[in-house]
This record gives structure tokens, sequence and C-alpha cells, in this order.
């Protein structure tokens, strides 16, 4: 028994790894659309980024991102019955395509808290966002920076390696960023986690060449 526990520690690390190449090789090249519809989690977040993902949300073909799963920090009481409301306003001119869902997860990193114990908070929030995400099982996320985006996002990647998923992440970064992306911004695209990542300043296109440019989306 002994002898085997080696091996078999040893072929797993093996097979995480391989699955890991595999997950970077095909990264950056989503998948062709083809004609289903996409089961979507578009992550919201206070203030400017709830408006901003609304807007790009309001731009998406209602048949083929649906059904809709809108997903907010814990300690955000406004961005999802905005996102109800965006929702019910839009479908009184068309029939409602698919299910809308409203969900909450933890916060991985308040506004003001310090950088170290924001640690333990986003390790909390990955371990819960796995746990959604592996629930929801999307073929698309949608963000646009808020830093609840960072462990769904972590979440949404694993599931990749794990090869139980394979979603397109796409992130959006913030019109307001100009010069320098956001935290959460750097830090997915220092991951390349990200299949799709726009910026809406050719400034930023320049520094972060992977990033996708086409003028302003808000």
């Amino acid at each position: 028994m002994e002898d085997w526990f080696p091996l078999f520690c040893g072929a797993a690390l093996g097979l995480v790894l391989w699955r890991l190449l595999v997950v970077y090789a095909f990264t950056g090249k989503p998948r062709a659309p083809g004609s289903r519809a996409f089961k979507t989690l578009v992550v919201l977040g206070s203030g400017g980024h709830t408006a901003e993902m609304l807007n790009v949300v309001e731009m998406l073909r209602p048949e083929r991102y649906s059904p809709r799963i809108y997903l907010a920090a814990a300690s955000d009481n406004m961005s999802l019955p905005r996102a109800r409301a965006a929702e019910e306003k839009s479908s009184s001119a068309a029939t409602l395509v698919g299910a809308r869902h409203y969900l909450q997860i933890y916060r991985s990193r308040e506004v003001g808290q310090s950088y170290l114990t924001s640690v333990v908070t986003t390790l909390m929030a990955i371990a819960h966002a796995l746990w959604v995400v592996f629930r929801i099982r999307p073929d698309v996320v949608l963000c646009n920076g808020p830093g609840t985006c960072l462990p769904v996002c972590v979440a949404a990647f694993l599931l990749k390696v794990l090869g139980l998923k394979w979603a397109t992440l796409v992130y959006v970064e913030s019109i307001a960023r100009v010069q320098k992306l956001s935290l959460t911004g750097l830090i997915l695209y220092r991951l390349h986690a990200m299949d799709l990542f726009y910026v809406q300043w050719p400034q930023l296109k320049e520094r972060f060449p992977r990033s996708l440019y086409v003028g302003r989306l808000m």
C-alpha cells in the first residue's frame, strides 16, 4: 500500500499538470459559437461596475446567451435588484428567453480591507465560488473588474483544469481604467486566465498586447 501511494500521487499530479498545459494551450482561443444557447454567468460589482456590466449585457442576444445567472457579493444589496429591474424592463417589449437567476457569493476583498487579511477572505471566496460555479457550470463567464470576479474566474478556470466544464472566460476592463488595469484585471491578465480580455482605451492595448481593443463599449 505504501509503495503505491507515491505512484498514485505522482500520477495524479502529472494528470493535473497535463490538463493545465491543455487549458493554457487553448486559452484565448474560444470555441466556435455554433447554434446552441450559452448558459451565461454575469458577475456584478457595486456602483459603476454594475452599471457598466448591465450595459454590456444589454448588447447580448437573449436567445443566444440564456439562461443568465447574475452573481454579486453578499455585502452588495443593490446590484442584483438593478439587474432584475433591467431584465424585467428588457423583457417588457419581448418574450423573456430562458430563466434568470440571482445569487450572492462571499466577497474576496471589501473596500479599504488590508491586503494581508484579504488573503484569507479571498481563499474563502474561492472555495465558495468553486461550489457555486460547480453547481452552475456556465458556458460563459462575463465580468468587468470587481473583486468578486477574481474567485469566480479562478473557480471556472479550475473546472477547466479538472476537465469538469469548459467555460469561455470574458473580461471587460472598466472604461474608467485609462492608463492602467485594475488590480483584478492585472491579476487575471498575468495569470493568462481569460479567453477574451477587452480594454476600452488604445493606450491600454499598447501596454497589454494580449488584450483586445474594439472601441468604447459603454
